[in-house]
């Protein structure tokens, strides 16, 4: 389903969801929307000190400065947006694959990324391109590329960790989805705990069924 290239800081972890019809067709769980609260109550396995929050927050940077991106800006790890979006405005209701997603990634510190597998093409690796870029929303805006850990399907980048491509995001009719926790090695067990978690709300709140991929 999906392999990773070596890399000396990532641990590879990942989940494949089958949901039993469209997303679309998911109806939404106000216990899903509670959790997007930054004071939503959280299993211990996950729950982040301020301290531990703070280190993952620039060892997850560290990750993506391996290969030569700057996350900073406009480049910085998507999950740095999402507390602020929490705080300020709060979080959107998309879809039960995104919202979980945002749910995982805003109280474990990691982003994580979401593809719909059947507007991408197999097979799926993880690696870092020297350089390239593609759209990431409706409106035609690119992300630059260069050094930065991507998913790719078979016919390039689609994914990383600071925006997907629009391309291959979820919708109404998607059925299946890739999510890769970009996880630095150093929380190799709290990345074990966010993904068992992932895979509970993933379950209970999408009707999925989910493998885990990777380590």
């Amino acid at each position: 389903m999906l392999e990773f290239a070596p890399h000396p800081l990532l641990y590879p972890v990942a989940l494949h969801a089958r949901y039993p019809a469209p997303l679309g067709q998911v109806p939404a769980d106000p216990a899903l929307a509670e959790l997007h609260g930054l004071d939503a109550s959280v299993p211990d396995s996950i729950r982040l000190s301020e301290e531990a929050r703070e280190i993952l927050r620039q060892n997850v940077r560290d990750l993506l400065r391996h290969g030569g991106h700057k996350p900073t800006g406009r480049g910085k790890p998507s999950s740095e947006y999402l507390v602020r979006a929490a705080g300020e405005k709060g979080l959107p209701t998309i879809n039960a694959a995104v919202d979980v997603c945002n749910a995982v990634s805003l109280h474990t510190g990691f982003p994580i990324s979401v593809i719909d597998v059947q507007r991408a093409t197999a097979p799926f690796r993880v690696d870092v391109p020297e350089s390239g870029s593609y759209v990431f929303n409706q409106s035609g805006q690119e992300i630059r590329l260069d050094g930065l850990l991507c998913i790719y399907d078979a016919n390039g980048p689609i994914a990383n960790a600071v925006k997907d491509s629009h391309g291959t995001k979820t919708s109404p009719e998607t059925l299946e989805t890739l999510s890769v926790l970009w996880a630095p090695q150093a929380h190799a067990e709290h990345a074990r705990a966010a993904a068992a978690w992932y895979a509970d709300l993933l379950e209970e709140f999408g009707g999925a069924r989910v493998e885990r991929v990777g380590a």
